[in-house]
């Protein structure tokens, strides 16, 4: 085994075309480290409907300019093989150590296959890319992004034709393709060829933001904002003086894109600790709302000042909010969101007259619901205007939720006040996430077991009226690694993250509130009953 993982390391060290990895490499294999060695030659790294994302580092389980060729190599066989020799792939890429080489090394890889190439200028939002390939007419576009992982992490996100990210079968198709990819060599990376595409794009893309915002609607509400040290800084601010809005207040520290993200342990919003610059920076300005941007600047999370201080709205909050925005703005078509995200949303629309449907986690799902005019997800991600963005965006959630602010603050209320409304028309939908970060895998593995074996019959005190193994698939869904527990008044998802090695389990409250006076004792009962559910989740998965 030890003279094999060897030998795997020096074959991958004769063709790895990066002088870095190639150094890093050879120290491993001159130093005899086996452990390192085998937890970087023991497999590859999966290509899967999140695309790849991984470490950065030497060999085939980490993020590698190798494993982006072979990627690229993959993506353009599928394409040629289904009849799309010549068509155009875009490609963007965000501020992370090594996104430019990879979206350079991707651009060759289908000029090299005879398709042909267009990189973005520059390090921009996903959801830019999401733009270009439908404004463009791609065939397939590629971002080099890993979103808001660690800042040792990369990632390769596939979009197809209809601006939407890959789901299965086509994933399995793609990997097929890398699989077959022998030697590096075999790949024809010319120097030339591609196009660098101007600004042009980009002011596209601003012109189409003007849609998400109603003619005439107001634009007062004033912002603190934090691009996280990501790439939405520049766009968001455009957007924003385009819009009419007040210029956001920059949280200075965070504001310039930066791949080591020195503010922060973890460059996602959601994260303790993430969002304590721009509190802080509110609580000098004290302006209407905070916006932060994850690094790629396809999520988006507001934070509200509720009492004496300033808390982050969960993402289920924003959807409902946004939901009911769009609705008094006279919305038709599908209201879309994952399983995970609050039932609060089909209430809205049911009310509304309105299509609802609920979709596998993921905007490649959601962006995918018949008809869609609005859809979400609870880990931030809104989706305003699919016509021009067929994801997540989080450029437009904030100026559509900066002009919702504005519309409320003309009438002397505030988003706060506006929730209030909706617990009391629709009953309090209480959510929370129980997380678990864990090293070793199996971990997850286990406790799905655990669960599929044992099936809790109580939860939080409440009977289990309904217990689903998603992976069976339901009449409205594709199979998916997950379970489902339908309680009364209550529910609860469990499912392993499909681009971080968590568990995640999500819970739901709901609370009938007959007037705005009983919202007190209603939240109070909710927070015991969420608290009450993860204890015994907890419990029943043995973590």
């Amino acid at each position: 085994m030890h003279d094999d993982l060897l030998a795997r390391a020096k074959a991958w060290l004769a063709e790895d075309p990066d002088a870095d990895t190639r150094a890093e490499l050879a120290r491993l294999i001159d130093a005899g480290d086996v452990t390192e060695l085998a937890a970087r030659f023991s497999g590859t790294l999966q290509f899967g409907t999140a695309g790849l994302r991984g470490e950065l580092g030497a060999g085939p389980l980490r993020m590698n300019r190798a494993v982006v060729i072979r990627a690229a190599a993959g993506l353009a066989a599928y394409l040629t093989k289904r009849g799309h020799t010549g068509g155009l792939v875009v490609i963007g890429y965000d501020a992370r150590h090594k996104s430019a080489d990879f979206a350079r090394d991707t651009a060759a890889v289908m000029t090299g296959a005879g398709l042909r190439a267009a990189l973005l200028p520059r390090p921009l939002p996903t959801p830019v890319l999401a733009f270009a390939v439908r404004h463009l007419g791609a065939v397939a576009g590629v971002e080099v992004t890993a979103s808001h992982n660690p800042p040792r992490d990369n990632g390769y996100k596939v979009y197809l034709g209809d601006g939407s990210q890959i789901v299965p079968p086509a994933d399995t198709e793609i990997a097929a393709e890398i699989d077959a990819i022998a030697a590096l060599a075999d790949v024809p990376r010319p120097a030339t060829g591609w196009e660098v595409l101007d600004d042009s794009v980009l002011d596209a893309y601003l012109a189409r933001t003007d849609a998400v915002l109603a003619p005439g609607s107001p634009r007062t509400a004033r912002t603190v904002y934090t691009a996280m040290h990501g790439v939405g800084r520049d766009v968001l601010l455009a957007a924003f003086a385009r819009a009419g809005f007040p210029e956001p207040v920059l949280v200075a520290e965070q504001a310039d894109p930066d791949p080591d993200f020195p503010t922060v342990a973890f460059p996602n919003p959601e994260e303790p600790g993430a969002m304590d610059l721009a509190y802080a920076r509110a609580r000098e300005t004290d302006p209407d709302l905070v916006i932060a941007n994850d690094p790629d600047a396809d999520r988006c999370a507001v934070a509200v000042r509720d009492g004496g201080d300033w808390r982050m709205l969960r993402g289920d909050e924003v959807g409902a909010l946004l939901a009911a925005h769009l609705v008094d703005r006279g919305a038709r078509g599908t209201f879309a969101e994952s399983i995970v995200s609050s039932s609060l949303l089909g209430r809205i629309a049911g009310k509304a007259g309105l299509r609802h449907t609920e979709t596998l986690t993921g905007f490649k799902w959601i962006a995918r619901a018949e008809g869609l005019r609005y859809g979400y997800e609870e880990a931030l991600g809104y989706c305003v205007d699919p016509d021009g963005v067929r994801d997540k965006d989080g450029i437009t959630a904030a100026l559509l939720v900066t002009e919702l602010a504005s519309v409320l603050k003309e009438r002397g209320r505030t988003l706060l006040d506006l929730l209030d409304d909706l617990a009391v028309e629709h009953g309090l939908h209480a959510t929370d996430q129980l997380s678990v970060r864990v090293q070793d895998l199996s971990v997850i593995a286990a406790a799905m077991r655990r669960l599929r074996e044992r099936p809790p019959a109580r939860l939080g005190g409440l009977p289990v009226t309904r217990a689903e193994d998603l992976a069976r698939g339901t009449d409205a869904l594709p199979p998916t690694d997950g379970l489902r527990y339908t309680l009364d008044g209550a529910r609860v998802i469990v499912r392993p993250s499909g681009t971080e090695p968590k568990l995640k389990c999500y819970l739901e409250v709901v609370v009938p509130v007959a007037a705005r006076a009983d919202l007190p004792a209603a939240r109070a009962r909710a927070a015991d009953l969420l608290t009450a559910l993860e204890r015994d989740l907890s419990a029943a998965a043995g973590i």
